[in-house]
C-alpha cells in the first residue's frame, strides 16, 4: 500500500460519529453520551481513511476536564484487508494518534479491550484480539494484565451479610487514605504491584485516592468501613456510580484480616448500599490473578460477564 494514499485525521465532531463507527465494537453506543459528557472529545478519536472507507480506528478516553486521555480503550481496523495491510495502517495510525494527543515524553495511555470470557475459545474473537495486541505491540506496549468483568443485578440473590462485623462511614478522607495505605501490603492487585515498584505504599494509596476515589461524584456517605465488634478495622469498600453504572469501586482486606472470608461480608455492604438506590445492576473488576478476591466475588452472586484484556507502555 502507498503510504501517500491514506489519510490519518481526527474527526472533525459529532457529524462524523457516523464516519467512526462503520467498524464496530462494544463502546459504540456510549459515544455520543460521552462527547456530551467531556469524557472523550473529537480530537480524541482518529481515523484511518482511503478515500472515503475507513480502514482502522483509535478512540481515548478520560474523565470530564482532564487535560489528556487516561485510556486508549478503541482500536479497531478492517478485518477484510490483508493482514500485513491491516497491521501496518493499525500501526500508523496508532502513532499519529498518540504522536497528537499525548504531551511529549509521557507515558501512552493503556490499551484495554472488553472480550468474553472464553475469548481464546472463539476463533474469531482470538484472531481479532491478536491483530489489535499485535498493533499495540509494533508500538512498544507489553502485556500487562487480564482482569474479571462482573455483575450482579436485581434479579440475582443477594449476597449474605454474615453478622461478624460492624460498618460505619469513614471518618474523613484521612481515614480511608489511611487504610488504603495499610491494605497494599501484599496485594495481588497488578496496578497496585506496579505503582508499588516506583513509589512507596502512602504515596501510592494518595495518588489513587485523588485520580479516582476522590473523583466520583455519587454520596461519600455511601462508603463503608468494616470492623469487628471491638471497633478493630477490617477493611473497607466504596460503592459508587462510574456514569455508567453502579460500581464496587474499591475493597480491600487488610492484611492482618485475610483468609477469613471477611471480603464476602463487605462486597455484601457494598452492594447493599446500592441496591438500595435502586440500581439495575452493580458491576466490578478484579484481576485473573487474585484469586482469592475473584472466588468472594462469585460466592457473594457475581456473575462473570466478560473480561479486560490490558497493554501497557511501562
Amino acid at each position: 500500500m502507498n503510504q501517500h494514499d491514506l489519510t490519518l485525521r481526527p474527526i472533525t465532531g459529532r457529524e462524523e460519529l457516523d464516519l467512526f463507527t462503520r467498524l464496530t465494537y462494544a463502546l459504540d453506543s456510549e459515544l455520543a453520551g460521552d462527547l456530551d459528557a467531556d469524557r472523550r472529545r473529537p480530537a480524541w478519536l482518529w481515523v484511518a481513511l482511503r478515500g472515503g472507507d475507513l480502514l482502522a480506528r483509535a478512540g481515548f478516553w478520560n474523565r470530564p476536564g482532564a487535560a489528556h486521555p487516561l485510556l486508549l480503550d478503541i482500536l479497531d481496523v478492517d478485518d477484510r484487508l490483508p493482514e500485513a495491510e491491516r497491521l501496518d495502517v493499525g500501526e500508523r495510525l496508532l502513532r499519529a494518534a498518540t504522536a497528537a494527543v499525548v504531551p511529549a515524553g509521557a507515558q501512552p495511555p493503556a490499551w484495554t479491550r472488553f472480550v468474553p470470557a472464553h475469548w481464546r475459545e472463539d476463533p474469531a474473537v482470538l484472531a481479532t484480539v491478536t491483530d489489535r495486541r499485535e498493533v499495540v505491540r509494533r508500538t512498544g506496549g507489553r502485556p500487562f494484565v487480564e482482569r474479571l468483568r462482573l455483575e450482579h443485578t436485581l434479579a440475582d440473590p443477594p449476597p449474605s451479610a454474615g453478622g461478624r462485623l460492624v460498618f460505619r462511614e469513614p471518618q474523613g478522607e484521612g481515614e480511608l487514605i489511611d487504610l488504603m495505605t495499610d491494605v497494599l501490603p501484599g496485594t495481588l492487585d497488578a496496578h497496585s504491584i506496579a505503582d508499588l515498584s516506583r513509589a512507596p505504599a502512602r504515596q501510592v494509596a494518595l495518588d489513587h485516592y485523588e485520580e479516582e476515589i476522590a473523583r466520583y461524584t455519587t454520596p461519600r456517605s455511601w462508603w463503608r468501613v468494616a470492623a469487628l465488634p471491638d471497633g478493630d478495622p477490617v477493611g473497607f469498600v466504596v460503592p459508587a456510580h462510574n456514569g455508567y453504572n453502579a460500581v464496587i469501586a474499591y475493597l480491600a482486606v487488610l492484611p492482618d484480616h485475610r483468609g477469613r472470608g471477611y471480603a464476602e461480608e463487605i462486597l455484601a455492604e457494598g452492594t447493599r448500599v446500592l441496591a438500595a438506590q435502586g440500581v439495575p445492576r452493580v458491576r466490578a473488576a478484579t484481576d485473573l490473578g487474585n484469586t482469592p478476591m475473584a472466588a468472594a466475588f462469585r460466592r457473594a452472586g457475581y456473575r462473570e460477564i466478560e473480561r479486560e484484556l490490558v497493554m501497557t507502555w511501562r
